[in-house]
C-alpha cells in the first residue's frame, strides 16, 4: 500500500512538473498590475525553480507535517477545503452505495433464478438501458420531471431555512454529516431536510450504477446454480429458497465484492457530473475546478487522497473475501 501511495505521488508530481514554474505561481497571483519581476521573485521564494527531487522532498516533508499547500479554488489552506468539501461526498456515498449493491445483488438474483422468463427478460433490459444513459442526462430529466414539473426532491444540500439553522452558530457541527449531526443536536427538521436533497442524487446513481452489479451478480448466480453442489443439494431435499440464498448467492458473491469496493472508490472520485447537476458542493466539484484552474495543491492532494481510498477499499474486498469464502480463509 505504501509502495502504490509513494509510486502515485511520484508520477503526479511528475506531471505537475511538466507546467513552468511561471504558469504554477500564477494562478496564486490575484493582482494584474504583477510584473516579471515580482513574478521572479515569488519563483524564488517558494522555490518553484529548484531541481523536481528536491521541490518533490520539500513537499513531502510538508505531507508529513499535514501541510498540504493552499486552495486557490477554495481560498482557503487545502486541508480545510477537504473538511468542508468531504462530508457532501460522503454523505451521498454512504447513502447510494447499499442502495445500488442491495438494488444490483437482488435483481441480479430474481433475474438467475427465474432465468428466460418475463423477470429474466426485464432486468436485463432495465440493466442494459441504466449501464448506457449517461449520467448527465438521466440528471437532468430527474430534475426536469421531479423539479422542474411537481416542485419535488430540489438541488442543493439544504433548503434556506436550513441553511440559516447551519450557519446561526445554535446547531453544533460534530462529524460535518448533515445527517447525524442533526440527530445529534435533535434537529429533525434538518434531518428531513437533508435526507430530502439526498433523495434525487441517490436515485440517480442507483439507476446508473446497480446496472454493472445486476448483470455481474446475474451471471455469477447462473454459473453457481449449475455446479455439482446445488444438485446434490436438490436430492437431499434442500428447499429452494435455502439453495439459493445459502449456497448459490454466497459463491456468486466472490466477484460482486470485487466490483463493490472499486464502486465505493469510484463514486469517492467520480461524482463530478453528479454533484454539478445537483449542485452538491463536494469532492468532484472540487476537483473539477481545481483541474480548470491548475490548482496545483488540491490537485496533488486529492490525488493522494483517492489514491488512498482505492488501496484501503481493494485491502478490505480481499479481507470480505476470507469472510465469504472459507476455502480462501483456509488456505
Amino acid at each position: 500500500m505504501v509502495l502504490i501511495l509513494v509510486g502515485v505521488t511520484v508520477i503526479v508530481f511528475s506531471i505537475m512538473m511538466l507546467l513552468p514554474p511561471g504558469q504554477r505561481v500564477s494562478v496564486y497571483v490575484q493582482d494584474e498590475r504583477v510584473n516579471n519581476q515580482q513574478l521572479e521573485a515569488l519563483i524564488e521564494k517558494y522555490g518553484l525553480d529548484d531541481p523536481a527531487p528536491v521541490q518533490y522532498w520539500r513537499w513531502i516533508k510538508g505531507v508529513f507535517r499535514g501541510d498540504f499547500g493552499y486552495s486557490v479554488v477554495a481560498v482557503t489552506p487545502v486541508i480545510e477545503a477537504f473538511k468542508n468539501y468531504f462530508p457532501v461526498t460522503l454523505e451521498l456515498v454512504l447513502i447510494a452505495t447499499p442502495l445500488i449493491i442491495m438494488t444490483g445483488v437482488w435483481l441480479g438474483t430474481k433475474a438467475a433464478t427465474n432465468k428466460d422468463t418475463a423477470i429474466d427478460h426485464g432486468t436485463r433490459i432495465f440493466a442494459i438501458v441504466g449501464y448506457s444513459l449517461p449520467t448527465f442526462w438521466l440528471g437532468l430529466m430527474l430534475l426536469m420531471v421531479f423539479y422542474g414539473l411537481f416542485g419535488l426532491f430540489p438541488p442543493g444540500v439544504l433548503s434556506n431555512e436550513g441553511r440559516d439553522v447551519l450557519y446561526s452558530g445554535d446547531f453544533q457541527r460534530y462529524t460535518r454529516l448533515l445527517l447525524i449531526d442533526s440527530i445529534l443536536n435533535w434537529r429533525w427538521d434538518m434531518f428531513w431536510d437533508a435526507l430530502y436533497h439526498l433523495i434525487l442524487p441517490a436515485f440517480n446513481l442507483v439507476l446508473l450504477s446497480s446496472a454493472m452489479i445486476l448483470r455481474l451478480t446475474r451471471s455469477s448466480m447462473l454459473d453457481s446454480l449449475g455446479q455439482d453442489y446445488i444438485r446434490t443439494a436438490l436430492a437431499k431435499g434442500a428447499s429452494k429458497n435455502l439453495i439459493e440464498r445459502k449456497h448459490a448467492r454466497r459463491n456468486a458473491l466472490i466477484p460482486v465484492i470485487t466490483v463493490s469496493g472499486l464502486l465505493f472508490a469510484g463514486l469517492m472520485a467520480g461524482m463530478v457530473i453528479t454533484e454539478t447537476i445537483f449542485n452538491r458542493p463536494g469532492i468532484g466539484l472540487w476537483m473539477a475546478d481545481a483541474a480548470l484552474r491548475l490548482d496545483v495543491s488540491a490537485i496533488m492532494f486529492n490525488v493522494l487522497f483517492l489514491s488512498g481510498v482505492y488501496v484501503v477499499m481493494n485491502l478490505v474486498v480481499d479481507v470480505l473475501y476470507a469472510y465469504v469464502d472459507p476455502r480462501i480463509r483456509l488456505s
